[in-house]
């Protein structure tokens, strides 16, 4: 009899216990479940778009190294994959993810599917290329399709020595359907990588209700940046220096495509001045310059990688 009330007294404390403990992880912001101080300026320089071209691997490796960048995601079905797998395997250390696409959009520059053309048809053109916009995906692809593509491409990166270290979406396209945006959470959950999130009251930046797909352990950033064609056209070191001034206490992911404004690269994104060739290199420019870490460092802004988020938070 005192055995049972024994039990039942340290339930009910382990219950207490793991309650209080489950409230206090939730009331923390992400700068203290990481282990920084409450009010740190937390920041991801990120580089999209790996694998598309020598130009991007090159580039953004180097900026990587050398610049400010902290973190860049690849593109497992771009043909320059294989370059960006084989420098993941012999860095290790280096932050890269996986930029799951479900698109090509460059006008004559196109890839296809990682799992076959048999495999998902939906997912293809009549000349057997991922469509070049979002709407096409979200009309003509099924949602098995969609999972066999990104699982596809998720054993292809894993086979190839990469140790991902989180899943972005490429041009948005899992951010803009619930069901996309359920699967896209699911794989990060599967793969114990954080996915990119961002906390918006009860709604992420793209429309999708948030609310039923999260826990309070999923990892949401609290504002994203990307620049559009009006600060490209009003100049990218304005729009950057605006930005890095104003960044505040929290998780702050800072989107990026840096490239060089070479002829592989001007092919590529021909007739497209839209994160072009030019706007890559402007990019590139900033993030290595000496002016960027100025702004940095006067700021006390910390750069961080989603590999630091992975393994102390996720794993």
């Amino acid at each position: 009899m005192l055995y049972l009330q024994y039990m039942k007294n340290l339930f009910f404390i382990l219950l207490s216990l793991f309650v209080c403990t489950h409230l206090l992880y939730a009331q923390k912001s992400i700068q203290e479940r990481l282990g920084y101080p409450k009010n740190t300026k937390l920041l991801i320089i990120h580089g999209d778009d790996l694998g598309v071209s020598h130009a991007e691997n090159e580039a953004t490796t180097t900026a990587m190294v050398k610049g400010a960048v902290s973190s860049a995601s690849i593109m497992v079905p771009c043909p320059w994959f294989s370059e960006i797998a084989s420098y993941a395997a012999s860095h290790p250390g280096a932050d890269l993810g996986l930029h799951l696409t479900l698109t090509s959009e460059w006008k004559y520059y196109k890839w296809g599917s990682v799992s076959g053309n048999c495999e998902v048809p939906g997912l293809l053109n009549k000349q057997g290329y991922l469509y070049s916009t979002v709407d096409s995906v979200y009309k003509q692809a099924k949602l098995k399709e969609i999972e066999k593509e990104l699982r596809a491409q998720i054993e292809k990166a894993r086979l190839a020595g990469i140790d991902f270290t989180h899943f972005d979406s490429h041009m948005g396209t899992s951010f803009g359907n619930t069901e996309y945006l359920k699967l896209y959470i699911r794989l990060g959950k599967e793969y114990k990588v954080p996915v990119l999130l961002l906390r918006s009251g009860p709604r992420s930046a793209f429309g999708v209700n948030l609310d039923s797909l999260i826990s309070e352990k999923d990892v949401m950033a609290d504002k994203i940046y990307i620049a559009d064609p009006v600060d490209f056209k009003n100049g990218m070191e304005n729009y950057y220096t605006k930005v890095l001034n104003s960044i505040q206490p929290g998780l702050n992911v800072l989107i990026i495509h840096t490239a060089y404004d070479d002829k592989e690269m001007q092919a590529i994104t021909m007739d497209h001045p839209e994160y072009g060739a030019a706007w890559r290199q402007a990019d590139y420019n900033f993030f290595t310059s000496d002016h960027c870490k100025k702004i940095l460092k006067d700021q006390d802004i910390h750069v961080i990688t989603w590999r630091e988020i992975r393994d102390k938070l996720t794993r």
